[in-house]
């Protein structure tokens, strides 16, 4: 979930000893900083990125909260829209520890329509989400969750209603600042093929945990966290790059 500035400014050095034509990891050449989308530039963007724009860990709310705005973001729901959704059953709530809200009442929420940048935007799954959320809400009173291992912290949350590798990451990422996983929504996967650090042919959730693994090995290699890495891609192709990677590999 969006959370307060914590500070801005370079936040690692840059000093991953690669030359252009190096690999970084098999078959992937560093490239240089002014290539765009290339692990030089990956490797720069982590050295100098503002804090405000790729910090993601929830300092100050609830695991419920957390919970509720991964599952109302995802593909086909920007950013933008799930924050505006999440703060109405916020306010109204849906995320109060013990007090489970009832699916109509999210329904008759998410059906709504809310203003965003001066735009009416409505939700574009509200019943999935809505039962979704209600279920999950009701799943985590009855969950033993154990926070000192992240990897198994992800796993258990998978039995929410739901929660599949990505979202489960994407929690885990946010909830604990972890670095031992990866969030790997279709922006990274896009940086991934453009960088032939992942096949075209790989499928999700099937290989998610082979993606990962190439993912933080990659991630390892340019000497940067894993969590600085995912959120700086994620920015960068939202932002751009992904209309690129479109108009190359037709995805």
């Amino acid at each position: 979930m969006p959370q307060d500035p914590v500070g801005s400014g370079t936040q690692y050095p840059l000093l991953v000893p690669f030359r252009p034509d190096d690999e970084v990891v098999s078959g992937v050449r560093f490239g240089r900083e002014d290539e765009l989308l290339t692990p030089a530039y990956w490797a720069m963007r982590c050295a100098t990125a503002d804090r405000v724009e790729i910090d993601f860990v929830n300092r100050h709310g609830t695991l419920e909260e957390e919970i509720g705005f991964c599952l109302l973001g995802g593909f086909g729901v920007t950013l933008e829209v799930a924050t505006a959704f999440f703060e109405r059953l916020q306010a109204n709530g849906a995320f109060q520890s013990g007090a489970v809200v009832s699916e109509a009442a999210l329904l008759a929420m998410l059906n709504e329509p809310t203003v965003v940048r001066g735009r009416p935007h409505r939700y574009r799954f509200p019943a999935q989400r809505a039962r979704r959320i209600h279920r999950a809400m009701v799943e985590l009173t009855g969950l033993e969750l154990n926070e000192a291992e992240p990897i198994r912290f992800r796993d258990e949350l998978q039995a929410l209603n739901g929660v599949g590798p990505k979202t489960a990451s994407w929690i885990t990422r946010n909830w604990l600042d972890a670095d031992c996983i990866a969030i790997l929504d279709i922006h990274v996967l896009q940086a991934g093929w453009w960088l032939k650090l992942f096949d075209r042919n790989c499928r999700l959730p099937r290989d998610y945990l082979n993606l990962e693994s190439r993912f933080l090995s990659f991630a390892e290699s340019l000497l940067v966290r894993a969590s600085i890495l995912d959120s700086v891609m994620w920015h960068d192709m939202r932002t751009f790059g992904s209309k690129l990677a479109r108009a190359n590999f037709a995805v």
